[in-house]
């Protein structure tokens, strides 16, 4: 959330808000744009909303256009942003990572507020966008299997050798409960292990509509 004013008491404005109809998105790395759905389910407030993306160091880039770049949002209304790529050629062999940021910013009835002091907030909603090339193997659906684990002291290196971004959750070292972690494709990264973890690795990933994975045993390199 990111504080506009600092003053109190809070002043809210009705219940519900600005949605995105997904969680993440897949852009296809040849197709001319992909759309998401932005939704206003609140009754009676109007948001201004505004949305850019980020690369995936969280700096805003040029190498997306999104229209409507910003407009007004009534009760109930639906708008859809349209997500268009205008960057340099990408890599062929792999997924590339940037974020898709919505912010709504709430009205107000300035004359109603007068003399009043005010809180007023605005949230940004930040989800991942992945370009995804072409014929890239193995699927998205099997790339979770060829994970694979490696104790290493105190961490547990894993290991992901597919063109893929995936998102390991409901990590599990025996009855330990690890941090989860999204590890970038062809490369490696690791999460601390607690005291007395033992046992078989257990793991999630997340699938390209932001569900949740059935656990699987890891393999242990």
């Amino acid at each position: 959330m990111l504080c506009l004013m600092t003053l109190l008491p809070f002043c809210a404005s009705a219940s519900g808000g600005i949605t995105l109809n997904t969680t993440r998105v897949i852009y296809p790395q040849d197709a001319k744009q992909s759309s998401v759905s932005v939704r206003n389910t609140s009754e009676k407030g109007t948001f201004l909303v505004q949305s850019w993306v980020e690369n995936k160091d969280g700096s805003k880039t040029k190498d997306f256009v999104i229209t409507p770049p910003l407009y007004t949002s009534r009760p109930g209304s639906e708008n859809i942003l349209r997500v268009i790529y205008s960057g340099s050629e990408l890599p062929r062999d792999r997924e590339s990572l940037y974020f898709l940021n919505t912010k709504a910013i709430p009205s107000v009835d300035k004359a109603a507020l007068e003399g009043k002091n005010t809180l007023i907030l605005a949230a940004i909603t930040r989800i991942k966008l992945f370009v995804r090339p072409a014929g890239l193997k193995p699927s998205s659906d099997d790339a979770p299997s060829a994970l694979r684990f490696k104790r290493a002291g105190e961490k547990l290196e894993i290991y992901n050798p597919t063109p893929y971004y995936l998102t390991v959750t409901n990590l599990k070292a025996g009855n330990k409960e690890l941090k989860d972690i999204m590890v970038a494709p062809m490369a490696s990264d690791s999460v601390p292990l607690p005291p007395g973890s033992r046992g078989d690795v257990y793991f999630s990933t997340v699938n390209d509509f932001g569900g949740v994975t059935p656990a699987q045993k890891g393999v242990m390199q």
